[in-house]
């Protein structure tokens, strides 16, 4: 029998590594900017086109690498991040496996060129599908530019199962915006198709923030800091009330690397226990310094996977840092006992002598004296008339205290002595059958068959939903228009949705304009807004909802964005309504195509028997 294991080339095996390591042309973009910053680099270009298939390419100014380093990078377990075993457990740098650019290499084209700052030429090296094609001198700046062109050229099956490049393109901005979280004293510039579109200057971290997610974030933010011997806490989380319906926005850092961790999630969620709905997920920028033998990176080719040592006490630890922030910040008022602000504005010299004030009392005076002289019964300092003048105030009281005449007292019925009903007689037609409010939740509505009862949100979502997909689909939505127009600005993410859109959003009764990079200015919102409605948070909802029925319902724009509205605007429980506010709603219902049914397919009402109800007295 001939032997049947043989040895794979270094370009099969790299492949097969880079199936763990470059998943899609965000991997690639992670792994770079990586580099970059394990290189010392202050200022970072990240060049994209067409969402990475075509070209990716990170430019920094780094130290740079000499002719050998340029050469050996590309080989596999290559890396100048660790000698030995023992180095894993003292990890401060990004990346340590030496597994990305060989496996980059792998499966593109990348250019490299490099020069450090005692060198007078560069080194240029251009491997393709794991084989290097050239080694040549070039000129070059300090630091190291890396262009991958034609991913996943050699693997068709992994190319054609990229999304769209409106997906793609989000999650490179979310891995370049992970580094720049970490690193807000390094520059960044993100080229798109030849086009800089964001630009996010050295700052400090809450600055970093404010730059990437924008500027009404400045007063969302509550500052978090902790220090224990196990674990160092900093970063910011924001107000209750900006809560999302998605774990968008939640940023872990352990010693500056992004990780994944449900464990720690939960932490957090049980800080906001109480403070927002169960629905609803808080939103937090978190950075924990730890000694790195306490932790283990090495469980995931990614390195966004993590190992505490004392994984419990980082859970308590975080947990109450959280409160502890929340309560002094925002949930708490804050009084400064100390001092006493009423007298801030009295000015009494230092030897001047300080005497009671007085107040001058006119016995005298009457308030219904309409002489010549004016005057009125005073008052005294309570406000009460004064009691020796009160015989003033009613002339003719000698009238006023003659008896009247005695009043006849009125024949009363006589008083029914038994509470036992005569049931002989015929019941008396009942009165209009007026709605219930239960627990301002469930609209009660006697029937012929029974007891109807209606969960009035997801009724309300019913209505509004095909209300709005009327619109969207040819028949316009009356709008509303702003006393003042309202400018809004909104995150990258929101703005790009936004702005793809724009059409849709229109038709159901916004008037809105692109202002600028990521703002806009609503002029007109839909009639059923309420005058309260605040149009910035409405924006973000409304995207929200549309993101998350994307995801979870693959529906097409118009019916997406219907719900998304519905959701949105749909009257929540715990808000109370009168009765003709119910009937409205009820009448409303039973106008609908689909009346018994909300647009996520759950029931808007049940019919309770009165059989049922019978049974509960037996």
């Amino acid at each position: 029998m001939s032997d049947v294991i043989k040895l794979l080339p270094d370009s099969v095996a790299n492949q097969i590594a880079a199936g763990e390591v470059i998943q899609r042309p965000a991997s690639a973009v992670k792994e770079l900017l990586e580099n970059a910053i394990d290189a010392g680099a202050t200022n970072i270009k990240l060049i994209v086109k067409d969402a990475g298939r075509t070209l990716i390419q990170v430019v920094d100014n780094g130290k740079g690498m000499t002719e050998t380093d340029a050469r050996m990078c590309f080989e596999r377990h290559a890396t100048s991040k660790i000698n030995q075993a023992n180095d894993l457990f003292s990890i401060r740098t990004m990346g340590f496996r030496g597994e990305a650019l060989a496996s980059i290499a792998a499966i593109a084209r990348v250019e490299l060129r490099t020069r450090t700052q005692d060198a007078a030429l560069g080194t240029e090296v251009i491997v393709e599908g794991s084989v290097t094609e050239s080694q040549d001198p070039c000129q070059s700046p300090v630091g190291t530019s890396i262009a991958v062109k034609n991913l996943f050229f050699n693997t068709p099956a992994r190319r054609n199962f990229l999304k769209s490049d409106a997906v793609e393109k989000g999650h490179i901005f979310n891995e370049l915006i992970r580094v720049a979280l970490a690193y807000p004293e390094v520059g960044f510039m993100y080229y798109q198709n030849g086009q800089l579109t964001h630009q996010f200057e050295k700052s400090n971290l809450k600055q970093r923030i404010v730059n990437i997610f924008g500027h009404n974030y400045n007063q969302r933010l509550v500052p978090v800091e902790e220090k224990t011997e196990i674990v160092s806490i900093n970063g910011f989380v924001l107000k209750p009330e900006y809560s999302k319906k998605k774990r968008g926005e939640q940023f872990f850092f352990v010693n500056n690397r992004f990780i994944r961790s449900p464990y720690l999630n939960h932490s957090i969620d049980q800080a906001y226990q109480e403070l927002i709905p169960e629905d609803l997920f808080p939103s937090f920028f978190l950075f924990m310094e730890t000694d790195p033998g306490q932790i283990d990176v090495n469980v995931h080719p990614t390195k966004t996977e993590i190992k505490f040592q004392d994984e419990r006490y980082i859970y308590q630890i975080l947990k109450s840092a959280v409160k502890r922030a929340l309560g002094r910040y925002n949930i708490t008022p804050t009084l400064d006992f100390e001092r006493e602000t009423a007298f801030d504005n009295l000015s009494i010299q230092k030897d001047q002598p300080v005497h009671p004030p007085t107040i001058t009392i006119n016995p005298d005076y009457n308030p219904f004296d309409v002489s010549s002289t004016g005057t009125r019964p005073s008052r005294s300092l309570t406000g009460r008339i004064n009691p020796s003048q009160w015989e003033q105030l009613f002339p003719g009281k000698e009238d006023m205290l003659q008896p009247e005449a005695p009043v006849q007292p009125t024949e009363r019925l006589p008083r029914q002595t038994t509470l036992t009903p005569d049931w002989e007689e015929p019941i008396a037609e009942p009165g209009p059958k007026k709605p219930m409010h239960l627990h301002q939740r469930f609209i009660l509505t006697p029937v012929k068959s029974g007891l109807m009862v209606i969960d009035h949100q997801r009724a309300h979502e019913r209505i509004l939903f095909e209300r709005f997909l009327k619109a969207s689909q040819g028949r316009k939505a009356g709008s509303q228009s702003l006393l003042f127009p309202e400018n809004i600005s909104l995150s990258e993410q929101d703005s790009e949705l936004l702005k793809e859109l724009l059409e849709e959003v229109r038709a159901l009764g916004f008037v809105i304009d692109s202002m600028g990079k990521n703002g806009f200015v609503v002029i007109g919102v839909p009639g059923e807004i309420p005058e309260n409605e605040y149009v910035q948070g409405l924006i973000e909802g409304i995207l929200e909802n549309f993101r998350m029925n994307r995801v979870e319902f693959k529906l097409d724009a118009h019916t997406n964005l219907a719900r998304a509205m519905a959701r949105r605007l749909s009257l929540k429980h715990g808000k109370p309504m009168n009765d003709e506010e119910m009937q409205a709603l009820t009448d409303a219902l039973f106008a609908c195509e689909m009346p018994y049914q909300s647009p996520a397919g759950k029931p808007t009402l049940t019919i309770i028997p009165l059989a049922d109800l019978a049974d509960r007295f037996k």
